[in-house]
């Protein structure tokens, strides 16, 4: 993998982190990022204003890959993985329990925000989404060269 490639992976895995589906021209390595639906108050004001990204890539269907926000299910994931990977017993029997009662979003999220490894958890988060952001492009590219 190159570095332009990298540098790819790692743009949309934060655009995903923030909410944004992604969209990767693959001719061009244009990456194009538009908020998820939740995210939208307004829908006629969102369509206008992403209204040349959407033409863009209807008109060139075939050269674009969507990358999807994270569901539910895979941030939970990523929060056990982090989790099972701490050296720090009490830290990681607290987030533990988090994770297994209500609330495990907001909870585990306060609990970082208050430890010592709140940067660790993002480190973590990010390398997390771009392992997912890379395997996705691999499966896709395999699967436009067949």
């Amino acid at each position: 993998m190159d570095n332009i490639e990298q540098n790819i992976i790692k743009n949309i895995a934060q655009e995903l982190d923030c909410g944004f589906d992604c969209y990767l021209n693959v001719k061009t390595n244009e990456v194009i990022a538009i908020p998820g639906i939740s995210y939208i108050s307004d829908l006629d004001d969102f369509e206008e204003a992403f209204e040349e990204d959407f033409t863009r890539m209807e008109n060139n269907k075939t050269d674009f890959i969507k990358f999807d926000v994270l569901e539910s299910f895979e941030s939970f994931k990523i929060m056990e993985l982090f989790v099972h990977q701490l050296t720090d017993q009490n830290l990681k029997a607290e987030l533990g329990n988090i994770l297994e009662n209500k609330k495990p979003f907001q909870n585990f999220k306060n609990k970082i925000d208050q430890s010592h490894f709140r940067q660790d958890w993002f480190d973590f988060k990010q390398k997390e989404i771009e392992k997912k952001v890379a395997t996705e492009l691999k499966i896709s590219k395999a699967r436009a060269q067949k």
